[in-house]
């Protein structure tokens, strides 16, 4: 148990420095660009790995017991939630359960920007 946490912790510091340094990188270099071009292309990028990942670990005893851990709950969790939002939905619609993805797609956004305004007014 302690061992996975670990994991965990050493791949979520690891992608959240990753997400950071590609953020400031592309956020200097653009100048206030007009779309969120870094967090667009770090929630992109970290859907297909995760991707890349949970398709790997049908094949990869390494991923199945160790990989996940590290890779899919750390560095994709560190590097951006968002691969895990992306993830949940494919995995609805496998299962035939498009209406609660679309469901969970809408109120996670329609309440997650709610949220944050609500978060902002709180400590205004």
């Amino acid at each position: 148990m302690f061992r996975n946490f670990l994991l965990v912790g050493v791949g979520g510091a690891v992608g959240s420095m990753a997400r950071y340094g590609i953020g400031f990188w592309v956020n200097k270099g653009l100048q206030m660009p007009l779309f969120p071009v870094a967090t667009f292309g770090i929630n992109i990028i970290g859907s297909l790995i995760i991707g890349i990942l949970f398709g790997l670990s049908a094949r990869s005893q390494w991923l199945q017991l160790t990989g996940i851990y590290l890779l899919s709950s750390g560095f994709c969790g560190g590097f951006t939630t968002f691969s895990t939002f992306a993830l949940d939905n494919i995995t609805l619609m496998q299962k035939g359960q498009s209406v609660v993805a679309i469901l969970y797609t809408g109120l996670s956004v329609v309440v997650g920007l709610l949220l944050c305004r609500v978060g902002i007014w709180l400590v205004s």
